[in-house]
């Protein structure tokens, strides 16, 4: 929204939507901040703009309520994300969901994908749009580990399966690693790690079920080089700096 005029020999500054502008700030998501800007409270170079759509640049001054936006910081954490909780940021029925166990950082953060309401374990959450994108691309098969508590006694025949590869929903899954922690005989259940390198829907309980023993309990605990490790269930933790470049050098392969 600058007033230079641009000739045909000039420097063409790269704009955006001034809503989308205001949400990778972090300050709000964007369909919040179409809301400021149609409320009045969003000024662009000291200028109020009410309009849908208008373009802004880097050089633009963006404020809301009499507050500058400027670029929000990458942030980074891990949460080990309880029984009973949805992975979702807002919910219209009001279910327990992730958001309010979120530390208030004063800007948006989104999950690395989903586990289901009744699965616990690690979820990486971030403003770092790019991250999520790449985390979440099957090209680059990131790693991720759960412990499964099964019915039954887990035998050899249905552990090589799972490794080899199920035929899911007409598509076959990538070979899996499974490591077996216990076999409760007398109680009639098994505990396993499992490690698969996708993330389609309901894809570890499907395998499970597929070989006939159904998850009783399901906790993710590593996400390519990021580990739960001992994080109390229903808090987060900041990732550390190397755990940042290990997730970096990850998706540079």
């Amino acid at each position: 929204m600058t007033d230079k005029t641009e000739d045909s020999n000039s420097i063409q500054i790269p704009r955006e939507r001034l809503q989308k502008r205001i949400a990778k700030s972090g300050y709000c998501s964007r369909r919040h901040a179409e809301q400021l800007i149609v409320e009045g409270r969003v000024k662009v170079n000291g200028s109020l703009i009410t309009t849908l759509g208008t373009q802004v640049s880097e050089e633009d001054t963006v404020s809301v309520d009499g507050k500058t936006i400027s670029a929000a910081r990458k942030v980074y954490l891990v949460m080990n994300k309880p029984k009973g909780y949805i992975t979702t940021l807002s919910d219209p029925f009001n279910r327990l969901n992730v958001s309010s166990l979120l530390p208030d950082l004063g800007m948006q953060l989104k999950p690395v994908g989903r586990l289901d309401k009744d699965t616990e374990g690690l979820i990486i959450f971030t403003n770092d749009g790019n991250l999520i994108n790449k985390l979440l691309h099957p090209k680059h098969h990131i790693e991720k580990e759960y412990v499964a508590q099964l019915k039954g006694c887990i035998h050899s025949k249905a552990i090589k399966k799972l490794e080899s590869g199920i035929l899911l929903d007409g598509v076959k899954t990538k070979p899996a690693n499974v490591k077996v922690i216990h076999v409760d005989e007398q109680n009639e259940k098994s505990t396993i790690h499992l490690t698969i390198s996708e993330g389609r829907k309901h894809q570890v309980k499907k395998m499970c079920l597929y070989t006939g023993f159904p998850v009783k309990k399901l906790k993710r605990i590593r996400m390519g080089p990021i580990e739960l490790d001992k994080l109390k269930v229903g808090t987060c933790r900041m990732l550390t700096k190397p755990e940042c470049d290990m997730l970096i050098q990850l998706l540079e392969r």
